[in-house]
């Protein structure tokens, strides 16, 4: 079964993330920031990986780049769910390694439809 890391401050945005993955097929952990994201990525590396921008500690673009620079860190897959819609901010997601990038709200139908498109369904 293949895991997944909800990284989101909300908890109601994770709870959501987690039984949609869950319905998916997903191992589902979560965290609440890129921090504490971060210590759950050094005891064992996800397959996915759906990650807020803003966030207390550390964002998620800052996660990212530290994710990108651990060994075996480029291995995780990474879409952004976050409402940061600006161009600017998709390139430096996916500058920074990023996968994919979806807008909240998000549902299940999107969620699948990205995984698909990157091969993790």
């Amino acid at each position: 079964m293949k895991k997944a890391l909800v990284v989101d401050d909300s908890a109601f945005i994770r709870k959501i993330a987690k039984q949609i993955l869950d319905n998916i097929g997903f191992e589902v952990t979560e965290a609440r920031d890129g921090a504490h994201a971060l210590e759950q990525c050094e005891i064992a590396l996800p397959d996915l990986i759906l990650l807020d921008w803003n966030m207390p500690v550390m964002s998620g673009l800052e996660f990212l780049h530290k994710l990108r620079k651990m060994p075996q860190g480029d291995q995780p897959q990474v879409v952004f769910c976050t409402t940061e819609n600006t161009r600017d901010k998709i390139i430096a997601a996916l500058e920074a390694g990023a996968t994919e990038y979806i807008m909240k709200p998000f549902d299940q139908e999107i969620i699948r439809t990205k995984l698909e498109q990157i091969g993790m369904v």
